[in-house]
């Protein structure tokens, strides 16, 4: 008889938690496991994600068509951005100023690592030089950026009034670059010797 007692307690006690909030406890938990079954496909979906995006940026190799397509397909993926900068200078190498520059200008927009950024502002500003488009070029690098990658920054900024022939603006941003730049950097004899081209 003590057995039924007990039993019948702890079924008055389930009856009360249930009342007083207990469905709430198991709704958390539904939720709780169905959240993470959902982050582990989730993690899935961008592995396999990752996985192809890989597999079709290596079949990019400098075709701004197929590039386009993976962008589309992949926009998030570091495979894109990677096969993005290198299509891009592919493209900078052939001549294909226009194509080189969309390259850049989705790397700017697409992904906000601060390497790439770096990155695709420097190259995208000398595509701009080339392109005798130096307002643009300026305002490319005008734009925020590590303080790591400044120094690079500062120093493309040098290239474009170089360019144009301003050598007191030119000076001034290599000597910036130099301040920033570590004392062991081999980037600075670079510097100095364009410095001494002006």
């Amino acid at each position: 008889m003590a057995g039924y007692h007990d039993e019948q307690e702890s079924i008055n006690t389930a009856k009360h938690i249930w009342h007083s909030g207990g469905k709430w406890l198991v709704g958390a938990l539904v939720a709780g496991a169905l959240s993470y079954v959902g982050y582990v496909a989730y993690q899935g979906r961008v592995h396999q994600g990752s996985a192809q995006a890989a597999q079709l940026a290596a079949q990019v190799k400098g075709d701004a068509a197929k590039l386009t397509a993976l962008q589309q397909q992949f926009p998030k993926d570091t495979a894109t951005t990677q096969a993005s900068l290198q299509t891009a200078a592919a493209l900078f190498q052939a001549g294909k100023l226009d194509d080189a520059a969309r390259a850049y200008q989705w790397v700017l927009a697409n992904d906000k690592t601060p390497v790439f950024q770096a990155a695709a502002m420097q190259n995208l500003a000398n595509v701009y030089i080339q392109q005798k488009k130096y307002d643009d070029a300026l305002k490319t690098l005008a734009a925020p950026v590590d303080a790591t990658y400044q120094p690079l920054i500062n120093e493309t900024k040098g290239d474009v009034f170089a360019a144009q022939g301003k050598a007191k603006e030119a000076d001034e941003a290599y000597k910036l670059a130099l301040d920033k730049l570590p004392e062991n950097s081999g980037n600075r004899q670079f510097i100095r010797m364009k410095m001494s081209q002006l």
